[in-house]
């Protein structure tokens, strides 16, 4: 791997972001990371043999609390060392799963307590974050859902956290190979054929009375899709995104963009009466302007049926986070470009940042709750999503007048394309900045920074 453990190998490196009061530690949750089985096939083929925390795909759907220390006990039965990110989760350093550069990865038999106090409420995932061997993993099916609920959430219906995954199968519908998969690294990342929401075949039925609001958790999975999602007869509302509240609205020609670890939250009441089906669809393509004859296919639909729901007063947002600032003094930034390159064929770094195939240095420093802004220069033929570790950043406007009025964890930058971010660096320690396509992240794409 890249980082180079015995330079920079540390223990956590600061004390959370905020204390809890609890006197005694909470009894962590297990996962144990083991083989499972899934119907990926229709019978009379057999199951799939996957990968799978407590042996299922999606894993289990943890629930925190904002404020309250939270802890998962991860039990490694693999043959494989892993380590476990919740992507989006602003905790401390030594908690973020960033195998090599705070602690190292849990060994195959081992374990190891994650606690963490949530800062934020929102919507989460958890995934494997120990490269090269993270790929495989979440091909295989180590994935899961993390909600941070609020103090008083918003009355629903339905609360719905949709988990979308694809998958690659060979003829004996077992998880396809190679891994490590050059081909994949190369190139656009590993996408399967088969699509799935929370482990099963598309489309999935929802049943729902008329007029029921439902809280829509949308979460791409995927180790490379890039996903669009349209809506179909329903007017949603986006009330959050990767984690984060923003002042609601209504997604352009009603599709959603969604990268690899991307997440919505959308509120939407369904039809009322004899109202036309509604249904959320997957575009054929994704976010190909030429989707290349791929049909749109039907995700989730929902069937309104029975007694409709009492009247509600019109959907409101869930209310900006106050623990993010209102604005980015930009003038006092630390700014840096970062240049994506590659692929660079049969070397140990197909993809490299600033020129850089190790990642002994940091990219950059940064004084606590010192500015930062970054610009993605993508010299690459391919789309690629870049995470930043522990933050959460602000898209800015090209012309530097302004920014996107929501706050986002990974950015989608187009081949050829640069896109410039900003955040306040006010959590301290080392964090990764990497592709949440996986292929990517083991191929290279990934450095890291210090806010001292």
């Amino acid at each position: 791997m890249i980082l180079n453990r015995r330079r920079i190998l540390a223990a956590a490196l600061a004390a959370p972001l905020r204390a809890t009061a609890q006197s005694t530690p909470v009894a962590p949750i297990p996962l144990e990371a083991r083989v499972g089985a899934l119907r990926l096939s229709p019978e009379p083929a057999p199951e799939t043999p996957i990968w799978g925390f407590n042996g299922v795909c999606p894993g289990p759907i943890l629930r925190a609390r904002k404020d309250v220390e939270f802890g998962v006990r991860l039990l490694n039965r693999l043959q494989q060392p892993m380590a476990l990110h919740f992507q989006g989760l602003r905790i401390a350093n030594g908690m973020d799963g960033a195998a090599g550069l705070t602690r190292e990865a849990v060994a195959p038999g081992g374990d190891f307590d994650y606690r963490f106090t949530p800062v934020d409420s929102g919507f989460y995932w958890y995934r494997p974050s120990a490269f090269p061997f993270a790929a495989e993993q979440a091909a295989r099916g180590l994935r899961g859902m993390l909600i941070v609920d609020e103090s008083a959430p918003p009355p629903v219906d339905l609360d719905l956290p949709l988990m979308i995954a694809d998958w690659r199968l060979d003829d004996r519908h077992e998880i396809a190979g190679p891994f490590p998969d050059p081909a994949a690294m190369a190139g656009e990342g590993r996408v399967g054929d088969i699509v799935t929401t929370n482990g099963k075949a598309i489309p999935l039925s929802i049943e729902q009375r008329p007029g029921a609001r439902t809280r829509l958790r949308l979460l791409n999975a995927c180790n490379a899709r890039l996903i669009a999602l349209i809506f179909q007869n329903m007017r949603p509302l986006v009330v959050a995104i990767d984690g984060q509240p923003c002042d609601p609205f209504e997604p352009a020609r009603m599709i959603l963009p969604m990268g690899p670890g991307a997440r919505f939250e959308v509120m939407v009441d369904l039809p009322a009466g004899d109202a036309p089906a509604a249904a959320i669809k997957l575009r054929g393509g994704g976010l190909r302007a030429d989707p290349g004859g791929e049909p749109d296919r039907d995700l989730v639909t929902f069937a309104v049926k029975g007694d409709p729901v009492a009247a509600k007063p019109p959907i409101a947002g869930l209310g900006l986070n106050p623990r993010l600032p209102t604005e980015i003094k930009l003038q006092n930034a630390r700014r840096l470009d970062i240049a994506i390159e590659g692929p660079f064929p049969a070397t140990s770094a197909i993809w490299r940042l600033n020129g850089a195939m190790a990642a002994d240095r940091p990219l950059f420093t940064a004084r606590r709750n010192q500015p930062v802004a970054l610009g993605f220069i993508n010299k690459t033929p391919v789309a690629q999503s870049i995470h930043v570790h522990g933050h959460v950043m602000r898209i800015l406007h090209l012309l530097d007048d302004g920014w996107e009025p929501y706050w986002r964890d990974t950015i989608l930058v187009g081949p050829g394309k640069t896109a410039r971010v900003a955040f306040v660096a006010d959590n301290p320690g080392k964090w990764l900045i990497d592709s949440t396509i996986l292929e990517h992240s083991a191929g290279g794409l990934r450095g890291w920074f210090e806010v001292a």
